[in-house]
């Protein structure tokens, strides 16, 4: 608990009115006037070693209420003072030690007009309502803490929970872009480059790569747009006016590689796959084709895909090395990705480079 040259100012002039209204009481009635003067002063000059030295400090102030009622005021703030700041049995102990105290000095300096039963019920009594008072101030104050921290902690969680969201959404983002644009712009840098390699091309087939370059550009601004879309509105998805590519479109995507002088075989036939599992070996086969014109241009492809309902759906594309350095660089973020992808649909992919070749295997929940 902060403690501050107020705080103490306020409660040592508290305890000093009390003094005095104590000790003009007992001046009024009689009683030894210069004792209880100086006990008073003693006892208000004692009551800030209560911020510093809580217990010791209570036990002086109650031996001094022993002797004097002017210092019953400073012993009552000591053991409300206790009570809000130590324990429980700590408090206890001082609350008895004051009541005991009180006890002592009525004996030798009874209060006129009272009786010992009634002064010890009185006494108890006030130091029962003082434990109990600073037990409610303490356990008061420790629930406020806790709601406190309690606060807090939920702002740093949601605070948490904003910036995974954020780079959530960005990673979204650049799986859509890269899954999209790297395959169209593979296709389209692979015909870019038989032009600059080849100026002795026939005029015709410079023209027909001119058209596939156009056509490829094209067809990348529509899945640009379609992706942009369907960031800003998921339920785009659903539009059938945009369908999402899927294992059905496999045919076209082959088509596409052999145009460019990939030869790609591929075995298995796998039909009626649900829409997430089919969308997803979509990717992977997409990836898959475009890293092979990337790393491996001309190099023979062979795929493979198996599977059926209720069991895992396997796919396997396995391309021979190139020989050459490429001319297309690769920063090995789509296969971190698609890894991610593959993850998030409930399957598993795994990659490595032999000495002749890479393969990667993917494998996709298919449910019954």
């Amino acid at each position: 608990m902060e403690i501050c040259g107020r705080h103490v100012a306020i409660v040592t002039g508290l305890a000093g009115l009390c003094v005095v209204a104590t000790g003009y009481g007992e001046y009024a009635s009689g009683s030894l006037l210069v004792l209880d003067v100086v006990i008073g002063v003693v006892a208000g000059a004692l009551t800030p070693t209560l911020f510093r030295w809580p217990v010791p400090g209570a036990l002086v102030l109650a031996a001094l209420a022993a002797v004097s009622p002017t210092a019953t005021p400073p012993s009552t703030i000591g053991t409300l003072h206790v009570a809000r700041q130590q324990s429980f049995d700590v408090a206890a102990w001082l609350a008895a030690a004051g009541a005991g105290a009180h006890l002592v000095r009525f004996a030798w300096h009874p209060m006129p007009g009272l009786s010992f039963f009634w002064w010890l019920v009185l006494v108890v009594v006030c130091h029962l309502g003082l434990v109990g008072w600073g037990a409610w101030a303490q356990a008061r104050r420790q629930v406020i803490t806790s709601l406190r921290e309690r606060i807090e902690r939920a702002e740093a969680e949601q605070g948490r929970r904003i910036l995974e969201a954020r780079a959530a959404e960005r990673t979204r983002i650049a799986r859509e872009m890269h899954d999209v644009l790297a395959h169209r712009l593979s296709l389209i840098a692979t015909y870019a480059g038989a032009l600059e390699y080849r100026p002795d091309l026939a005029p015709e087939k410079v023209s027909d790569a001119a058209g596939v370059i156009r056509s490829g550009v094209h067809q990348a601004l529509d899945e640009l747009r379609d992706v942009i879309t369907l960031l800003r509105d998921p339920a785009a998805t659903d539009d059938p006016q945009r369908p999402v590519p899927a294992l059905d479109d496999l045919p076209s995507l082959i088509e596409e590689s052999r145009a460019v002088g990939t030869p790609v075989s591929v075995h298995g036939v796998v039909e009626a796959v649900p829409g997430n599992t089919s969308r997803t070996a979509y990717r992977v086969l997409q990836e898959a084709l475009t890293n092979a014109r990337k790393h491996a241009p001309g190099q023979p492809v062979k795929i493979d895909v198996n599977g059926t309902p209720g069991q895992d759906l396997t796919i396997e594309v396995t391309n021979a090395l190139s020989t050459s350095p490429t001319a297309i660089p690769g920063t090995g973020t789509g296969l971190v990705g698609l890894t991610e992808r593959v993850r998030l649909a409930g399957g598993r992919l795994d990659h490595h480079v032999t000495a002749r070749e890479f393969r990667l295997r993917a494998s996709l929940p298919w449910p019954a």
